[in-house]
């Protein structure tokens, strides 16, 4: 086909799309299959059809690219794949596309005022789940959730508890919403943890041990363990040592060793 035709027929895709996974994955394997030549006219279809769709729709499209970034990811760790294709291995298909214009897709998916808040936590677990897993640079993500934030602050301070819903959905459309979001936290649930990887060279080897796995750090990008990458989440997230975990380390102590508190040691004895 030529790029007209791609374009043409993508935009119907996207224009099909919903919360199902076969949905969702027949876009994305057009998506992969024609980025080589159409990579780009792709994306910029995406782009459009983020900043124009209901907000149903445009929800279905934060979700598709959740889906689209972790089948490019997967494509880029097969060089096959890429020689076959003529992309650069420095390339991470629609990962860069993504990473380049994530404050713009936000902003569209959860605009400002009443309207986005329907799509504000949905959009806040894909952010915080791009962000743990270091789809994109940690940094970004968090300042697009900070914008988030205050958009939200912002709405909360200027809603008037009397109002109603500036556009109240139909009666329909609010029960196509129920049971589309029922797929999507089925689906967030399912990705929610952090797969380990194999740092083997020889695929047909068991895993290392974590402690004989070479150390890495932010910079590493893709190359960042797992391992090191979700102790800095639990680091980031685990709070001061305090007399609660005082408590509890006693109790610890007690529940292993109960013989030591009814014994205390005899200093001296030999």
């Amino acid at each position: 086909m030529d790029p007209f035709e791609v374009r043409m027929q993508f935009l119907t895709l996207l224009r099909r799309l919903n919360a199902s996974q076969q949905s969702i994955q027949k876009v994305v394997g057009y998506a992969l299959k024609y980025y080589s030549n159409c990579g780009e006219d792709l994306w910029d279809c995406v782009v459009e059809e983020s900043q124009k769709g209901s907000i149903n729709n445009r929800m279905n499209i934060l979700h598709l690219l959740d889906s689209l970034c972790e089948a490019s990811l997967l494509a880029k760790s097969q060089p096959a794949f890429a020689r076959s294709e003529g992309i650069s291995p420095s390339s991470s298909l629609y990962v860069d596309y993504v990473s380049k214009d994530l404050g713009k897709i936000v902003e569209a998916v959860v605009p400002k005022g009443r309207e986005g808040l329907p799509n504000l936590m949905n959009t806040k677990q894909i952010l915080e789940s791009w962000k743990a897993k270091r789809v994109i640079e940690p940094q970004k993500v968090e300042e697009v959730i900070s914008m988030l934030d205050s958009h939200n602050a912002t709405v909360n301070d200027t809603a008037d508890p009397r109002s109603g819903p500036a556009n109240a959905l139909p009666r329909q459309e609010i029960f196509k919403r129920i049971e589309e979001d029922r797929e999507r936290h089925k689906r967030l649930r399912e990705r929610r943890w952090v797969q380990p990887v194999s740092h083997n060279p020889q695929s047909h080897l068991p895993p290392q041990l974590a402690s004989f796995l070479p150390l890495t750090d932010d910079g590493d990008g893709t190359e960042e363990l797992i391992q090191d990458v979700e102790f800095e989440n639990d680091w980031e997230t685990t709070s001061d040592w305090n007399e609660d975990d005082d408590d509890a380390a006693i109790e610890e102590d007690h529940l292993c060793f109960p013989r030591l508190k009814h014994d205390p040691p005899h200093l001296g004895r030999r």
